[in-house]
């Protein structure tokens, strides 16, 4: 009877907590449902520009599955240079020449091995192995070098997110929000000094995540680590004011975590860290509303490519456009608060 008495109270308690209840069902459908739509089109397609290369060879390319290209010398480097081919092959004194872009090992083996089965269908065994040069990256970078950038921009967001908020909502049921708000002091204030106060415990530890990875661990680092400092500052105090933003809607720190679901682990999946192209086309713009995007993307900018500040402008645009936006949606979230 006492069991039972359990029981009840525990299926009472799941039926007032819709949210939790919600969760449980709807979140795991969700991430299955992206998951399902990142790895149905798993396989990668290599683009690649032929530039004054016999016949023969570009017809059996050509008849592969491969996006495969007639272009001038300079078009293919200009494309190159904008990551839009993964290689360029032409021929020098009848020997082939491969140059690949480099800062992908998946699309680097992808291209090796298409040309490979090219040659030999086009040439026979005794083809000439190509002479091949990376503009970016080499023959050593691993896939922790691929993924580490990403990784960097994804850790420092999720736990500055997590901490930010957890915080901010000990405020609130501490009531020291509540006593802040009944003072003469202004919301603008109030947002602005909490974003400063936990922006420098941010700014601290993402120094320190920083320099471990890139010096300690010795991942790949083509650019400077000023930028990439700078690049997870914005993210950290983009996921900063995201996190104080959503604890509002909280009121536990049960109800926090719940959003690392719905808010983190989409973004995952168009960081970077699974192939866009493989992506269906109808999900993947899904991946320009989200901050780890443009974290993401400029990290491996930096990192793989040596990208320069102008090279990553936009990124860092977008960055600290969403931290001003959501600071903003901090301050009317405030003034709802207050009237309560």
């Amino acid at each position: 009877m006492k069991i039972m008495m359990l029981v009840k109270r525990i299926l009472l308690e799941f039926k007032r907590d819709k949210r939790t209840l919600a969760l449980m069902f709807v979140a795991p459908l969700f991430i299955m449902s992206l998951l399902y739509l990142v790895f149905q089109n798993d396989e990668y397609k290599p683009s690649v520009a032929f530039v004054d290369v016999p016949a023969p060879i570009v017809q059996h390319a050509k008849s592969t599955n491969a996006d495969i290209h007639e272009w001038s010398m300079p078009k293919a480097k200009s494309a190159l240079a904008d990551q839009e081919l993964d290689a360029i092959v032409s021929f020098t004194d009848h020997k082939p020449e491969v140059w690949l872009e480099g800062s992908d090992p998946t699309a680097n083996r992808a291209v090796l091995q298409l040309l490979q089965n090219v040659f030999q269908s086009a040439v026979g065994p005794a083809a000439v192995q190509p002479d091949i040069h990376y503009l970016h990256g080499g023959p050593s970078l691993s896939s922790f070098d691929r993924f580490g950038p990403v990784l960097l921009g994804f850790f420092v967001f999720f736990f500055v997110f997590l901490i930010a908020g957890v915080a901010f909502l000990r405020e609130r049921t501490k009531g020291t929000l509540e006593r802040l708000l009944s003072s003469p002091i202004r919301r603008t204030e109030i947002v602005v000094g909490y974003v400063i106060g936990f922006g420098l415990f941010a700014m601290m530890q993402t120094a320190v995540f920083v320099a471990y990875t890139v010096y300690v661990l010795d991942l790949w680092m083509a650019g400077s680590v000023g930028y990439v400092f700078l690049i997870n500052l914005l993210l950290a105090l983009t996921a900063l004011s995201l996190g104080i933003l959503l604890s509002a809607a909280a009121r536990n720190e049960l109800q926090m975590i719940q959003f690392i679901p719905l808010v983190i682990v989409p973004q995952v999946f168009f960081s970077g860290l699974f192939e866009l192209e493989t992506i269906s086309d109808w999900v993947s713009w899904i991946g320009y509303f989200t901050p780890l995007f443009y974290g993401a993307d400029a990290l491996r900018g930096v990192m793989l490519r040596d990208a320069s500040f102008g090279d990553i402008g936009l990124d860092l645009a977008v960055l600290l456009g969403y931290a001003l936006l959501f600071m903003i949606l901090n301050i009317v979230a405030l003034k709802r608060l207050r009237r309560l």
